[in-house]
C-alpha cells in the first residue's frame, strides 16, 4: 500500500512540481513550500494566478496580479525576468534556449535568453499559449482558433481555425499535433502535417459533461489524458491520424465525482487521476488495473506532480491539504 507523508498549506495551492527530487508546493498567496530536508518556504510575491514547471531546467517560472512574470530555482531563489504593471499574468509557457512566453491583452511576448522581447498580437484576446516541441514557435490560443508563430521570424503566423472560444493550447510531444481546451465542454484538435495552402485535419472531441481544466501526455505521447467527466478521458494518438474516428478510454470512474487532475507517470503507462472530493487514483492504461493513493480529503485535487524516477507522487489541493504518495513502498 503507497505511504503518504501530509503537507498542510494555509490556502489554494496553485501547483506542485518535482524539482530534481525535491516537490515544490506554490500557493497562490504567494508562498514557495519545498520538502528538502525539512519544510522551506520562499516568497514570490503577492497572488500568484499561473505556475507552471520549465521543462528545459530545474526551475519554476511563475506570473501573478503584481504583473511580474518570476523563475523560481530549484533552490527556492526567485529572478524577476519580466514586469508589465498593473497587468494581470495568466498565460505563461517555457520553451527551448531558455524562451519563456506570457500574454496579456491581445499580446503575447516571448522572451528570449539574452532578454530581449518579441511581441505577437491577435485581434482577440490570448488564452493559452504553448511552445512547439522542436523549433522556437509558439501556439496562442484565441476565440476561434490558435496562431502558430516562427519566434525567429517575420512571417505571417499559421492559423487554425475553429469557431468558439479556445482557453488553453497543447502540442504532442512529436509536434504532430496541437490540441486546444475550449469554453464548450470539449477539445479541438489539428494535424500537423499540412503542405503549404493546404488545411489542417481536424479533430473533435466532445461528449465531456463538464469543462476540460487538466490534460496530460503520456511518457511516448501515444496517450492524451483529460479531466472534465466523472472519469479521466484519454484519446489515443497512437496512429498517424491520432483519436479520428477512435472512442477514448474511460479510466478510474466513479459514479458522479469529477475528475479535476490528470497526470501521466514519467516512464510507464500509468495515470494519477485527482477528483473533487480529494481522491486519487493510479490506473494502468494495459488492463485497467487501479490503485488508491489517497483517499478524499478536504479539497478537489488542483495539481500532481511524479518525480522523474516515477517512485513519489505529489499533489496539491484547493483546501490547501496536499502531500506526497511513496508508491515504492
Amino acid at each position: 500500500m503507497p505511504t503518504v507523508a501530509p503537507l498542510d498549506i494555509d490556502g489554494h495551492v496553485l501547483a506542485v512540481e518535482f524539482l530534481r527530487d525535491t516537490p515544490f508546493f506554490v500557493s497562490a498567496a504567494g508562498a514557495v513550500h519545498r520538502l528538502e530536508g525539512g519544510e522551506k518556504v520562499s516568497e514570490a510575491g503577492q497572488g500568484l494566478l499561473t505556475v507552471i514547471r520549465d521543462p528545459y531546467s530545474d526551475s519554476l517560472v511563475a506570473g501573478g496580479e503584481d504583473g511580474k512574470v518570476q523563475r523560481i530555482s530549484a533552490s527556492g531563489e526567485v529572478t524577476e525576468l519580466a514586469h508589465a504593471p498593473r497587468k494581470w499574468i495568466t498565460q505563461l509557457a517555457a520553451g527551448p534556449q531558455e524562451a519563456i512566453a506570457y500574454a496579456y491583452g491581445k499580446s503575447t511576448f516571448v522572451r528570449l535568453a539574452d532578454g530581449t522581447t518579441k511581441e505577437f498580437t491577435e485581434e482577440r484576446t490570448v488564452e493559452g499559449i504553448a511552445f512547439a516541441p522542436k523549433g522556437l514557435r509558439v501556439a496562442v490560443a484565441r476565440y476561434n482558433g490558435v496562431s502558430l508563430h516562427w519566434v525567429g521570424m517575420t512571417a505571417q503566423p499559421t492559423i487554425l481555425e475553429w469557431k468558439g472560444a479556445h482557453t488553453g493550447v497543447v502540442f504532442s510531444p512529436d509536434g504532430q499535433f496541437v490540441v486546444t481546451t475550449m469554453q464548450e465542454n470539449a477539445l479541438h484538435g489539428w494535424k500537423m502535417d499540412v503542405k503549404s495552402g493546404a488545411e489542417a485535419r481536424h479533430m473533435r472531441m466532445t461528449g465531456y459533461p463538464a469543462k476540460v481544466k487538466s490534460l496530460s501526455w503520456s511518457a511516448k505521447g501515444k496517450w492524451l489524458a483529460s479531466s472534465g467527466a466523472p472519469a479521466a478521458i484519454v484519446w489515443p494518438f497512437q496512429g498517424k491520424d491520432g483519436p479520428m474516428g477512435k472512442a477514448p478510454l474511460e479510466l478510474g470512474t466513479r459514479a458522479n465525482i469529477m475528475a479535476t487532475c490528470v497526470r501521466f507517470h514519467p516512464l510507464e503507462d500509468i495515470l494519477a487521476i485527482g477528483f473533487i472530493d480529494g481522491m486519487i487514483l493510479a490506473v494502468r492504461i494495459s488492463d485497467n488495473k487501479e490503485a488508491l493513493l489517497r483517499r478524499p480529503g478536504k479539497g478537489a485535487i488542483t495539481s500532481m506532480s511524479w518525480s522523474k524516477s516515477g517512485k513519489l507522487m505529489a499533489f496539491a489541493s484547493e483546501a490547501g491539504d496536499c502531500g506526497v504518495v511513496d508508491i515504492s513502498a
